[in-house]
């Protein structure tokens, strides 16, 4: 269901009947800190577009039917101490956290003049939000999600996102609050150009000029990056499939957001 009357897909029309780009900046939401600060950086970057923001929140099916088993439990991240878990009481911890969710979005669009709504489906997380994206929006990600208890890390849910979104999508990290900087990316071989792979220009915007960094490894790349604090990094899904390969836990210890290119 949707909260806001909108288009949910489509371009809008100029006077002279000409199609203009259609681009919508999508956010996935489940209530953590981390998708709550991809929110916010999905909210600046629909305002500089002018574009629609869409935040999609999706009722886990496969939880709820988890829940289902007579012998399903639940263990506190901060306690460690185990509890029944029932049908009921995780429908009342997804109409909670749906609450938070509205709260969020009314808090990071307030006072803003920007066409956005709030998709609720159930059903499976990556499914309902590949169904939900079009080849000319940009998904918007928290790293960790709801594996932040664990840590910083990739969460699984992110990495099938960002491996097979038809979109480009942008990584957030919100420990680390974003500065405009350089847009890195990976320098070719030799003989190939260096310039850097065709985008957007509203999201090239987001940054100044680029610096191709001359790596090919994980190590390399990590070395390369220790010590940025403004910018981002530019990314093809091969690249970065080629890097989480060398080193599964790379992207957490990236301190730049990361636009990922199909």
């Amino acid at each position: 269901m949707s909260t806001e009357d909108a288009p949910t897909h489509g371009g809008q029309v100029s006077e002279n009947g000409t199609a203009l780009e259609a681009a919508r900046v999508l956010a996935l939401l489940d209530a953590s800190r981390h998708s709550l600060g991809a929110l916010t950086a999905a909210v600046n970057l629909a305002s500089l577009r002018h574009a629609e923001l869409v935040a999609l929140y999706v009722e886990d099916m496969d939880l709820l039917r988890c829940a289902a088993f007579p012998f399903s439990c639940e263990i506190g991240a901060q306690s460690g101490l185990s509890r029944p878990l029932t049908p009921d009481s995780l429908e009342t911890s997804i109409a909670r956290q749906l609450q938070r969710v509205h709260q969020a979005l009314a808090g990071a669009v307030a006072g803003r003049s920007l066409r956005h709504r709030l998709e609720v489906a159930r059903g499976q997380v990556v499914s309902a939000a590949l169904t939900m994206a079009a080849p000319e929006d940009v998904l918007v990600l928290g790293k960790a999600g709801t594996t932040e208890r664990w840590g910083t890390r990739l969460g699984s849910t992110s990495r099938r996102l960002i491996m097979e979104a038809p979109c480009t999508v942008l990584l957030w990290d919100e420990r680390h609050p974003f500065k405009r900087g350089p847009l890195r990316w990976l320098r070719p071989v030799a003989g190939e150009s260096e310039a850097p792979p065709a985008m957007a220009e509203w999201l090239a915007a987001l940054f100044e000029d680029g610096a191709p960094l001359p790596v090919s490894h994980a190590y390399e790349l990590e070395r390369a990056l220790a010590h940025a604090n403004a910018g981002g990094l530019l990314l093809h899904r091969s690249e970065l499939e080629s890097l989480l390969n060398e080193d599964s836990e790379l992207i957490a210890r990236v301190p730049l957001p990361i636009l990922v290119v199909p």
